[in-house]
């Protein structure tokens, strides 16, 4: 019988939090508002506010050097929306299944930040900052036909971040962040227990000879949730090597997470080879549902739960980042970035339980075949790029307007696509604008729109020795939208 291959990392609860992901992967980028504006272009770059502490600590130097202390804090309204259409899908032993073949995925969520900065000395600056840095939901209607495949998925990182940056010299900064990272994660999906529910009444009673059908097992429902802290580090380096061209080079470390948690199963059906001599079940067959004599029905275990893990590394990047001045009032901003995605090779969820319960059978073959193996898909996601292209202009003093553009490459191969992330590469369109209300206080606001080509989807189940298993799969096509209005205050103190 057919057990989960899922993974254990994603999850998304803040009661702030973010939804569908703006960036390549579940990467967000909604650390700053002011940066929104030019589609992120040339982040690390200007000298914009506080979000500083993330996208580039060296240039805090510079920034408290002409504002001296200063707080940004920010919200991000995100609505997202993944349309499905065309979807069908198999169970483990071929029986198509029967299910919503259309519909979508929408959710309306907010990511906060907050950062503050100032400088201890001519030279040496200091900042903090708490943000999100990746993020991911999704959540299918029970009666999705590819149920067995996804149901709920969801990753959330928060991260507390304090930063320096020290001034070498008139032209050059360089700086640094250490980040405190909480990762939380939850996935579910319905279970395919060798089409079961497919098969019917009818042809599960034909089958034993006496009406024994359960219908328990058409809900029974997989789910795994953990979290675990780790730390990574950023490092930047700023330069105006000449006056109105500034340049950035950022790293942002990968972060290696072992989250910790439980996967619990329902309505599992419970063979001969488990309760073989026990008096209360009618063993048909070793691999065949035990029979309970006290329903008259086929057994099952309505819960199990075991303890696991799941190895998780967020990826490192690197950024370059240019703002250039062309005249007073108008400067263009040039962002390249690249995220080492390929760290993404496979999700692993792994038993930790002294009395284990589920890998007793999916650690098995023709299951998994792999010692403690609870859940296992291949992923073998590719570095990406991105890349970004800004304006800003003042309109009037004390008005900047902003426009960007952004091309985000996708690092999921189309064999490797699933419906729990079912991204192609993206293109956004941004414009926003920045008020200086009074001599301490401005406002940031931004509007931004996200879209997506087609993509398809064609999911298989695999084990450890990447395999396909069993007769199941799943198809669908896909399309993925997302709208972004987002506001910042700063204020110099």
């Amino acid at each position: 019988m057919t057990f989960s291959k899922n993974r254990l990392f994603m999850a998304l609860t803040l009661t702030l939090s973010s939804a569908n992901a703006f960036a390549e992967g579940y990467k967000l980028f909604e650390q700053s508002v002011s940066s929104m504006g030019n589609a992120y272009a040339g982040r690390g770059a200007q000298i914009s506010d506080a979000s500083l502490v993330y996208s580039n600590p060296a240039a805090l130097t510079r920034l408290t050097s002409l504002n001296g202390a200063q707080l940004s804090a920010g919200l991000n309204l995100i609505n997202a929306k993944t349309n499905y259409r065309d979807a069908s899908a198999q169970s483990a032993n071929g029986q198509p299944v029967i299910g919503k073949t259309e519909g979508a995925n929408s959710l309306t969520e907010l990511v906060p930040f907050v950062f503050y900065a100032d400088k201890v000395s001519d030279q040496l600056s200091w900042g903090i900052g708490f943000y999100v840095p990746f993020g991911l939901s999704s959540n299918y209607d029970n009666d999705f036909v590819g149920r067995y495949f996804a149901d709920e998925t969801a990753i959330q990182v928060l991260s507390l971040q304090p930063a320096i940056g020290y001034q070498l010299n008139e032209q050059w900064s360089v700086g640094v962040g250490v980040s405190i990272n909480h990762a939380q994660g939850t996935l579910s999906k319905y279970k395919d227990h060798s089409g079961l529910c497919e098969l019917g009444e009818a042809t599960t009673n034909a089958m034993f000879g006496a009406a024994v059908y359960n219908d328990a097992y058409c809900n029974s429902h997989y789910e795994v949730a953990g979290d675990d802290v780790a730390f990574g580090y950023t490092f930047g380096i700023h330069g105006e090597p000449v006056a109105g061209t500034r340049l950035a080079l950022t790293w942002h470390s990968a972060v290696r997470y072992t989250l910790q948690g439980d996967s619990v199963i329902t309505n599992t059906p419970l063979t001969g080879a488990n309760v073989a001599g026990n008096p209360n079940y009618l063993v048909v067959a070793p691999n065949l549902p035990a029979i309970d004599l006290t329903t008259g029905k086929l057994a099952a275990n309505s819960r199990l739960t075991e303890s696991s893990q799941l190895a998780l590394t967020t990826p490192a990047s690197a950024a370059f980042g240019l703002d250039q001045q062309i005249s007073t009032a108008l400067s263009l901003q040039l962002s390249i970035a690249w995220t080492q995605w390929s760290e993404f090779d496979s999700i692993d969820i792994v038993s930790n339980d002294p009395n284990p319960s589920i890998s007793l059978n999916t650690q098995r073959p023709p299951n998994l075949n792999s010692q403690g193996y609870i859940g296992y898909i291949p992923q073998q996601w590719q570095n990406s790029w991105s890349a970004a292209l800004g304006a800003s202009y003042v309109y009037q003093p004390g008005l900047t307007l902003k426009a960007g553009a952004a091309f985000d490459e996708n690092p999921i191969a189309s064999e490797h696509k699933t419906a729990r992330i079912p991204t192609d590469d993206r293109v956004w369109l941004t414009v926003g604008a920045n008020w200086q209300l009074n001599q301490q206080l401005s406002i940031d606001m931004a509007y931004g729109y996200l879209f997506t080509g087609d993509v398809t989807v064609s999911e298989r189940e695999y084990n450890v020795q990447d395999e396909p298993l069993y007769n199941s799969g799943y198809q669908g096509q896909y399309r993925n939208k997302g709208q972004l209005l987002a506001v910042q205050f700063n204020y110099m103190f």
